[in-house]
């Protein structure tokens, strides 16, 4: 059956066929599975309770486990991504930013790569990865470029506050560019 579900979208179970007007219905039990505070027999009961009073037949006891299954499996890797962002947090400060990105797009890279080595890849989720990969050097390029873009604003934003320093002190010409050169590296 996994192998149907990883080849196309699977069976439809009773809770996916839920109409429109119990769908709020059907939501708010999941989010009570993921409270972790009732039963899943509790919240299953008053979701029935509630698909009844707008005359929507009843989810059976199988297809609400197999959801509350896939809910807590997504809600344990949501949970511990989390975990791991929390961890290296810290180290995503301004002046590393770019740094970071280099290096989260490495190991995204070597991700990707692993992911090709997979006997079960197909044409398209070998195309899939390959767009990922671009995207990933695409960021990259980005980053690299706005902290550019963003050091060539600070240095012109330096070197006129520096000129207008030097006018109100009646500073040479000669001596502004020397004391640019110092701060900045740049001569004019």
């Amino acid at each position: 059956m996994s192998a149907d579900r990883s080849t196309g979208r699977g069976r439809l179970s009773s809770l996916d066929l839920v109409p429109e007007e119990g769908r709020d219905d059907v939501i708010w039990a999941l989010g009570e599975l993921n409270k972790r505070e009732r039963t899943q027999a509790d919240i299953l009961f008053e979701l029935n309770d509630r698909l009844a009073v707008h005359g929507i037949e009843p989810i059976s006891r199988s297809a609400f486990s197999r959801a509350s299954i896939r809910t807590a499996h997504a809600a344990r890797r949501i949970s511990e991504a989390r975990a791991v962002f929390a961890g290296i947090a810290d180290q995503f400060t301004p002046e590393s930013i770019d740094e970071n990105s280099i290096v989260l797009g490495e190991v995204i890279k070597t991700l990707i790569l692993e992911l090709l080595d997979d006997p079960d890849q197909t044409p398209k989720g070998a195309m899939e990865l390959s767009r990922a990969f671009l995207a990933t050097i695409q960021a990259q390029r980005m980053s690299s470029d706005r902290r550019q873009k963003l050091q060539a604003e600070l240095a012109a934003k330096t070197a006129q506050a520096v000129d207008r320093v030097g006018q109100r002190q009646g500073l040479s010409a000669e001596m502004v560019d020397q004391i640019k050169a110092q701060i900045l590296g740049v001569k004019s």
